[in-house]
């Protein structure tokens, strides 16, 4: 009996080892599983929360891109709203004043070398239609010793200048003769004779601005209408200038109110115009025709 459960012991020894390396076998595994499973959900965490990370870094990147867009785009909308005429706000319309204009006028003649300054009210004729005429009288004659004179211009004062007076009408006129010397020049043609005996009284050296005249005078009445001339010559740039104050009443104030003008107001006007006078250098037409005269004579 005892050679008989030998074996069986052998055996008994035998299995038992193989059940301890199987039982190891099974334990290391289940370790390593549980490894793999612990690594496998940290990898899924790790993956997970990178997920939700990409997820929401979008948006604040989105809203940082939005905000910063949509700064300079309305900043240029402001601006523009600005500019534009109808946000901006409109000033009250200011009412354009009337310009206005100088009270007196220059009249400059280059033929003449004549300018001077007179009332934009008065009215100006120049040329040969400028030959003075008094009201209900013939035309003012010239005051020449020579014949030769040429009318340049004349101004004339208008009609209602001096209401409820016995005014008719007055004028301002010059005129040139270049075939006068300067002696010549000195004198008129007729002078004033309202000397008590009826003699002429001769011709006084006045100044007037800066250039020294000669002048005279004339007055001739009716019942009905009184007329009285000046007369002023200077001598410049080799031609005789000739200027004429006139003044015309219609008779003596008498009835219905009407008075005398006052005759000196009307010439202190008149002489404004005169000191205003100046003569500028001009071509003498003789000088003109010696000059054409060599050319023709060169070709």
């Amino acid at each position: 009996m005892t050679t008989t459960w030998k074996p069986s012991d052998k055996k008994s020894t035998n299995h038992a080892p193989d059940i301890t390396i199987s039982g190891t076998t099974l334990s290391s595994r289940s370790r390593r599983q549980k490894f793999a499973m612990i690594a496998g959900f940290a990898i899924l965490g790790l993956l997970l929360a990178v997920g939700a990370c990409s997820k929401q870094s979008p948006k604040p990147a989105l809203v940082g891109v939005s905000s910063s867009a949509s700064v300079p785009t309305a900043l240029p909308a402001i601006a523009a709203r600005a500019n534009t005429p109808t946000d901006a706000a409109t000033p009250p319309l200011k009412k354009k004043l009337p310009r206005k204009r100088p009270a007196n006028v220059v009249y400059s003649d280059p033929n003449s070398g004549v300018s001077f300054l007179y009332p934009r009210k008065f009215a100006l004729t120049s040329g040969e239609k400028s030959q003075p005429r008094l009201a209900g009288m013939d035309d003012v004659p010239m005051n020449f010793v020579q014949p030769g004179g040429v009318a340049i211009a004349t101004v004339t004062v208008p009609n209602g200048s001096y209401p409820g007076t016995d005014f008719a009408s007055a004028f301002f006129s010059a005129n040139v003769n270049r075939s006068l010397s300067e002696q010549e020049c000195e004198h008129f043609a007729f002078v004033d004779t309202r000397n008590a005996d009826g003699e002429p009284v001769d011709a006084e050296n006045t100044k007037v601005g800066a250039a020294d005249m000669e002048t005279t005078s004339n007055f001739s009445a009716s019942a009905i209408q009184q007329a009285e001339t000046q007369y002023y010559h200077s001598y410049e740039n080799g031609d005789c200038y000739e200027y004429v104050l006139g003044l015309g009443t219609e008779g003596f104030a008498t009835e219905g109110g009407t008075e005398h003008v006052n005759r000196d107001e009307v010439f202190a006007r008149l002489e404004k115009i005169l000191a205003s006078v100046k003569i500028n250098p001009v071509e003498q037409e003789h000088d003109a025709e010696q000059v054409s005269g060599l050319v023709g004579g060169k070709e």
